[in-house]
């Protein structure tokens, strides 16, 4: 079976935008991955509708926003940009239900929603200003880099300035309202979170405190609480290091976490009820290891190194959430994102 793949990453160091590679499962082999989208700049982050349109964060000049690629024919084609004044966001989401498109902006502050129009472009319909800061040099000004739904259908937000995540009601008219924030430990540096799919948990890695917490979720309240707290990194490790991206399996057994500076992507089993114990370290075999992804089958993970333009593929045991290196030395160019076109699996 063969599964494409899309890549999204920086344009700083010769890097062409946005690269398609496939999969071969029976082989399990990626392919060179081929510049796909080469008119953007900085495409770091990717999310795509069940409509078969992209979206990409990009930027223009002095704006940065969204972009909106049509995949429905046999070549990208640029639909529209939504952008604003200032750089580009770091994370973008699609809402399929509600016809909505969510980004977070880093460097702004701001948490924006655009309407997905009838030909799949888009159109600005709110955005929200987080404020405030931490207690690290990091930490100076609000850093939103995260939002997407909640298994209820909330907006919820991360933000690495603040020391926050915040979930939203998105009203009729697709206004965010009704904010409930969190607060994690002073310091924690939240970067992203995922649910599990089953169960009312979340999980929230910490990019400064290289920490991963389990959040019991409510609801009723748009509302967490910590359950559990643990290092991503191992005892011993000095250096630098920064957690990043956090993906669950499928059947909500195993969660994992992604090291830049340790260069690794650790596991965890995760029991009934949602708690993590560790369950061993993976090299990634490169340097600065950003986003990984797992396949449609849940036997495969793609990982993205984008300091040393790699990418690694790993076979994962579902039994018991191991990783195997199975190809090494991908070549990715400043990949940071990775995302499988799940509706063009093809035998």
């Amino acid at each position: 079976m063969i599964e494409r793949i899309l890549f999204g990453g920086y344009t700083k160091k010769g890097g062409k935008g946005v690269y398609t590679a496939e999969l071969n499962t029976t082989t399990s082999q990626v392919s060179v991955p081929l510049p796909y989208i080469s008119s953007i700049d900085g495409p770091t982050y990717l999310a795509k509708s069940d409509k078969g349109i992209l979206y990409v964060v990009t930027k223009k000049g002095e704006k940065g926003g969204i972009s909106a690629f049509s995949l429905t024919g046999k070549q990208p084609e640029l639909l529209n940009d939504s952008l604003s004044i200032g750089s580009s966001p770091a994370y973008v989401s699609v809402d399929n239900a509600r016809d909505l498109v969510f980004s977070a902006n880093y460097h702004t502050g701001y948490i924006c929603v655009d309407r997905i129009l009838p030909d799949g472009g888009l159109s600005r319909s709110d955005s929200v200003l987080q404020e405030g800061k931490g207690p690290r040099p990091e930490q100076e000004a609000s850093h939103p880099h995260f939002a997407d739904l909640t298994p209820d259908g909330r907006l919820v937000t991360v933000n690495l300035g603040t020391d926050t995540v915040t979930t939203y009601q998105i009203n009729e008219d697709n206004k965010l309202s009704n904010p409930v924030t969190f607060h994690t430990d002073p310091g924690f540096g939240p970067r992203h979170i995922v649910f599990h799919p089953s169960l009312p948990v979340a999980y929230l890695v910490g990019e400064l405190s290289s920490k991963v917490s389990v959040l019991q979720y409510s609801a009723n309240e748009g509302s967490f609480s910590v359950k559990q707290t643990l290092s991503t990194i191992p005892s011993d490790w000095t250096v630098h290091n920064g957690a990043a991206a956090v993906r669950i399996s499928n059947d909500g057994k195993f969660l994992y976490v992604s090291n830049r500076g340790h260069n690794s992507i650790i596991s965890y089993q995760v029991d009934a009820g949602g708690n993590l114990t560790d369950n061993g370290f993976t090299s990634t075999f490169g340097d600065f290891p950003r986003d990984f992804a797992i396949d449609p089958t849940g036997n495969f993970l793609l990982a993205v190194n984008q300091n040393s333009d790699t990418g690694t593929l790993y076979l994962r045991d579902p039994s018991n959430g191991h990783l195997t290196p199975a190809q090494i030395n991908i070549p990715v160019p400043e990949g940071v994102c990775v995302l499988f076109r799940r509706e063009h699996t093809l035998d």
